[in-house]
């Protein structure tokens, strides 16, 4: 396939200032400007390129641009409390056979919505550069067999700090897979597209028997660009298998023929959509939030729009206790499985609990008593 590039990667930059940003009035600049006190911005030129100005309801905006409402009292920023299942600095086990590293603090672009928002303000030290004691962790725990590099966002990061981060977790025979937790192919292809060490790397580590898995994000359809779509070529194409994940997201894909198209120019492409996830109650983003049942029913009419193989997303969300797909609603109740659980006594099984029209979160239900 050939792509006709539409914006070149060598003027690319990052933005930290929203009075960088040439389509942002001087008004919307001060009135913004108390929002990115508290909850940091931070874009690439070649994102803000696919913002329609004209459109203030522009899906790609309410990605990257704040918005005063942000402000509103809602939600907290450790929404999974995942202060809890933090083993040590930067190195987080959930599950018994995964563990997440937190490798980076900083993003290609910090999406409004963002559920680690907290790693981007003042103070916070979660994440960690020196991953030595986490590998050393993970070679302790022979149980582990899948390991994530997340952030942030690992491809932030040079191209020979990945490759020693990487090739340590290959001397380990438990670990079968790492995936790395990215949205650059969305926020700046040309990450990948001008680094061919960086390809190398992946193609390397990523052996026909123990797979390197790039968890991308994209939201929207219109993130698909042909650079995007390049950069994914390039993965494929060199050994890296590729999956989507990605919440549901008031004004931007909370739209069943937005998630279809989503689904299937994925799909496509060769990325699996994966999760669909219910978005976390996390300070800050009141503006974005969709209640379970009405996700759940722009979930199930999407899957009624597309293919078998774009009907692979789950629709689920990470609450502390597991990550919970969101089963069924009908009339009076609303059903929830465990996919995955903190708790292995949890792990597959069924709850229900009383259908709430309001509920955003696990916590707003109210479980019917005497099921199990």
């Amino acid at each position: 396939m050939n792509f006709k590039p539409e914006v070149s990667g060598k003027a690319h930059k990052y933005l930290r200032r929203l009075d960088k940003v040439e389509n942002l009035g001087e008004d919307e600049i001060r009135e913004l400007n108390a929002v990115c006190e508290k909850y940091a911005f931070r874009a690439s030129s070649y994102y803000l390129n696919l913002i329609n100005w004209e459109d203030p309801d522009d899906p790609i905006r309410k990605i990257i641009i704040p918005e005063k409402d942000e402000l509103l009292s809602w939600g907290r920023l450790d929404a999974s409390n995942e202060a809890a299942i933090t083993v040590q600095k930067g190195v987080q086990h959930k599950y018994s056979d995964t563990v997440l590293l937190l490798c980076n603090e900083v993003c290609g672009a910090y999406c409004r919505y963002c559920f680690r928002k907290r790693l981007f303000m003042d103070g916070n030290d979660e994440a960690t550069y020196d991953l030595e004691e986490g590998i050393n962790y993970i070679r302790e725990h022979g149980e582990v067999t899948d390991v994530l590099l997340t952030g942030g966002d690992p491809l932030l990061m040079s191209t020979a700090k990945l490759e020693s981060i990487i090739s340590e977790l290959r001397e380990i025979r438990h670990v079968d897979i790492i995936r790395i937790g990215s949205k650059m192919p969305a926020f700046n292809p040309f990450r990948i597209l001008e680094d061919q060490k960086l390809v190398d790397v992946l193609r390397k580590y990523s052996t026909p028997v123990k797979r390197i898995y790039l968890m991308t994000h994209f939201d929207h359809p219109r993130e698909l660009t042909n650079e995007a779509l390049h950069c994914l070529e390039v993965l494929i194409k060199n050994g890296i298998i590729t999956a989507n994940q990605n919440p549901l997201l008031r004004g931007i894909n909370d739209d069943s023929a937005i998630l279809a198209e989503l689904w299937e120019k994925l799909s496509s492409a060769g990325v699996a959509p994966y999760y669909l996830f219910q978005g976390r109650p996390t300070e800050g983003n009141y503006p974005y939030k969709v209640t379970i049942v009405e996700g759940y029913e722009i979930f199930e009419r999407a899957k009624l729009r597309v293919s078998g193989l774009a009907k692979r997303s789950r629709y689920v969300m990470s609450h502390e206790s597991g990550k919970v797909e969101i089963a069924g609603v009908d009339n009076k109740y609303i059903y929830l499985k465990y996919h995955r659980a903190k708790n292995f006594d949890d792990l597959g099984k069924l709850r229900i609990y009383r259908r709430n029209d309001e509920a955003y979160w696990l916590d707003d239900l109210e479980p019917v008593q005497g099921f199990d």
